[in-house]
């Protein structure tokens, strides 16, 4: 396996493939590197160099009980930039992993980021409070924290219909799809899952999204029941200096992988604009 030990000693696994730009990607919560299957093959195939990491305490990395907030796993992701000598690399990150890319390219990615993406991003802040009115209450984070620490088990296998979109009539429901993030769930520590909780829904990532000036693309499905589109994606495109947003509708949170075709076209034509 390919890891990167960091400063703490914690070690990052990752996926390194193929030559050309490179294009790293950054998974959710609670999962790992292989939910960009449906991207790394595709662009790969295009000509990009690939890049995939578990972000530490998820699926292969380290199972540490440390750094479980959003300027830690930016600060791992500058270390495996580093190590890896990426320049001129294109960012996708996916809900979480949308806040740590653009808080990697707001702190650390001058000179290296040539470009952005935030697909279901978290971004800007998820948590509602009297700065963001219209915000998610807490008590539902409360609640995700609760079953993840008491019966993660069936919550990840229940978690799979809202987040893909299986819930809705008419779903055409993968049940490998649902097994893939159960499994990718199991592979990480309950205490990683538990911690980051807070970390996607109480970071404030205003700040970040207006300091980048690099293009940034913001793609967001109109029927995501994780993070609603309203006051993710919609808000952070205001936010950019140079943002462009796509909006599907009808499209779920999990749309990377349900929607894989239609997001790798839009994907291709703005790495390659």
């Amino acid at each position: 396996m390919s890891t990167i030990k960091v400063k703490d000693g914690t070690e990052i696994y990752y996926k390194d493939w193929g030559t050309g730009q490179p294009v790293v990607f950054h998974h959710g919560w609670p999962l790992s590197g292989d939910d960009w299957d449906g991207q790394m093959i595709f662009f790969l195939q295009q000509g990009f160099r690939v890049i995939a990491h578990d972000r530490r305490g998820h699926g292969r990395s380290t199972q540490t009980s440390k750094g479980h907030d959003m300027d830690t796993y930016a600060a791992d992701v500058a270390e495996l930039v580093q190590a890896l000598d990426l320049k001129d690399a294109i960012h996708v990150g996916h809900s979480t992993g949308g806040g740590e890319v653009i808080r990697y390219a707001a702190k650390y990615g001058k000179g290296r980021v040539a470009k952005a993406v935030l697909i279901s991003a978290v971004t800007p802040i998820m948590v509602k409070s009297d700065s963001n009115p219209d915000g998610v209450p807490l008590s539902v984070f409360d609640e995700i924290r609760n079953n993840t620490a008491t019966q993660r088990t069936q919550f990840f296998q229940d978690f799979t219909l809202p987040f893909y979109g299986y819930n809705r009539e008419g779903a055409k429901i993968s049940q490998g799809v649902r097994d893939n993030w159960w499994r990718q769930g199991m592979m990480g520590a309950i205490t990683a899952h538990y911690d980051c909780i807070k970390a996607f829904s109480e970071t404030d990532f205003t700040e970040d999204l207006k300091s980048v000036d690099i293009p940034v693309l913001v793609l967001h499905g109109e029927d995501d029941q994780i993070v609603p589109y309203p006051i993710s994606g919609l808000k952070a495109a205001g936010l950019l200096k140079n943002g462009k947003l796509i909006s599907y509708p009808g499209f779920p949170h999990g749309m990377p992988t349900t929607e894989a075709a239609t997001i790798n076209k839009d994907l291709l034509a703005f790495f390659k604009s």
